[in-house]
């Protein structure tokens, strides 16, 4: 016994000789930790700026207008001259272009603070913020940069077609075909639940050009409004998310130049994964917001409604149930700025992005219904805006991916890791 005594001491003269206080790799150790990185919640100067900006005039533009655009379905002149002459239209696309050149992560600080006050409202610039925008920044030509970004900038709008009668989930099935015809390509296919359709100047339209290639045939295709044989037919009616409509396009002999195509024949699929990971970290953001506005509005009645003699907010059951929220909400929000940071360093964030969309839109649907039933019969009243964010947030479960694609991919990435 004394001898293995002895040689666990000797062992630990050794660790400690070489790794204890005064030792050269201690030292060096001591040095890193000087550099470590920023908590995800510490913002720059800039960034705590355009975060308390947009808060309040949120609540000064936005919010005195909710209910009339839930109603009208319509944003105000004004106010959208207001947002286009911020920049919010064009906030990702590169300063040479007219936009702001933002990054992703204070991009989604502004959408986060607008979704505070509405969902909805988000997606009018938000949309093509994390969708169109970055399939035009990054693969687009410098011609089409030209022509096209400094008209987004200002306020254009454009929408990304993939959806199809018989491809949701199963994006990449999809069944629009783009035949060659001199040095143009006919497009015929029907797309699905296109954000803005009824708005925009511009769509990105995904069509096979190589159906023998399978996926690997898909195509971006810029389409104008207006080309022949390009039709909206109607606006979708919907449980919620009233203000961003969501219609069919139909496409019958659309002919476009060979130059309106985004990067190259068969490079659509790999472009509208890539945009999608913007999309799903941005929908994981806005719906944190809601989240968060449902829980604020919730708190600030249960500090003032009065029953049984006391506050809601002083039994104990109403301190736990918000205090699960508050929890549940930042840990998605941590999700959300983490990947945003990391896709903003050109990181590898396919699971990160998943991880958080998934998350966040089935935390904030869980706290938009909680959030009702913490205001009893008036959380269920449209006077409140409670019912609102309920409806609006259960469109994040279903956009940019179900919240079962979101499982798959993220199991896909545990496949890979453990192989």
């Amino acid at each position: 016994m004394s001898s293995i005594i002895r040689h666990a001491f000797k062992r630990s003269a050794i660790y400690f000789a070489r790794y204890g206080k005064g030792s050269s790799i201690c030292c060096k150790y001591q040095h890193m930790r000087r550099f470590t990185a920023a908590p995800l919640t510490q913002f720059s100067e800039e960034e705590q700026m355009i975060k308390d900006n947009v808060a309040r005039f949120s609540k000064e533009k936005i919010a005195p207008y909710v209910r009339q655009m839930e109603e009208t379905r319509v944003v105000p002149d004004d106010l959208l001259k207001s947002i286009t002459e911020l920049g919010w239209f064009g906030y990702r696309i590169p300063v040479e272009y007219g936009g702001v050149g933002g990054s992703l992560f204070s991009f989604l600080l502004l959408a986060e603070e607008v979704s505070k006050v509405d969902l909805t409202f988000t997606a009018i610039f938000g949309y093509q913020n994390t969708l169109a925008i970055p399939i035009l920044t990054k693969y687009g030509s410098e011609e089409q940069k030209q022509k096209y970004l400094p008209k987004l900038a200002q306020g254009m709008f454009a929408s990304v077609c993939l959806s199809e009668p018989g491809s949701g989930s199963d994006a990449f099935s999809l069944q629009t075909r783009a035949v060659r015809d001199g040095d143009d390509y006919i497009i015929n296919g029907n797309k699905l639940w296109i954000t803005n359709a009824d708005l925009a100047g511009v769509f990105l339209v995904m069509a096979n050009a190589a159906p023998e290639k399978g996926y690997k045939g898909i195509t971006c295709f810029i389409v104008d409004a207006g080309t022949p044989g390009l039709s909206v037919t109607r606006k979708e009616e919907k449980l919620g998310m009233h203000l961003a409509s969501n219609c069919p396009v139909t496409m019958e002999n659309v002919r476009v130049p060979s130059s309106n195509i985004v990067g190259d024949i068969g490079s659509g699929y790999k472009m509208m994964a890539h945009a999608l990971i913007d999309g799903r970290i941005g929908v994981a953001l806005m719906t944190v917001g809601g989240a968060q506005g449902v829980l604020d509005y919730a708190i600030r009645y249960a500090m003032e409604r009065k029953q049984f003699g006391k506050r809601l907010f002083d039994f104990q059951a109403m301190q736990h149930q918000m205090a699960k929220a508050s929890v549940e909400i930042e840990a998605a929000r941590l999700l959300g700025y983490n990947a945003a940071r990391l896709l903003d360093e050109n990181k590898h964030c396919i699971r990160e992005a998943s991880m958080a969309k998934y998350y966040a839109t089935e935390v904030a649907n869980q706290v938009s219904l909680q959030g009702i039933k913490w205001l009893g019969a008036l959380g269920y009243m449209k006077s409140m805006p409670v019912e609102k964010f309920f409806r609006d947030m259960i469109a994040g479960t279903i956009y940019e991916g179900t919240s079962n694609i979101q499982l798959n991919t993220i199991a896909a990435c545990i496949k890979a890791e453990h192989r």
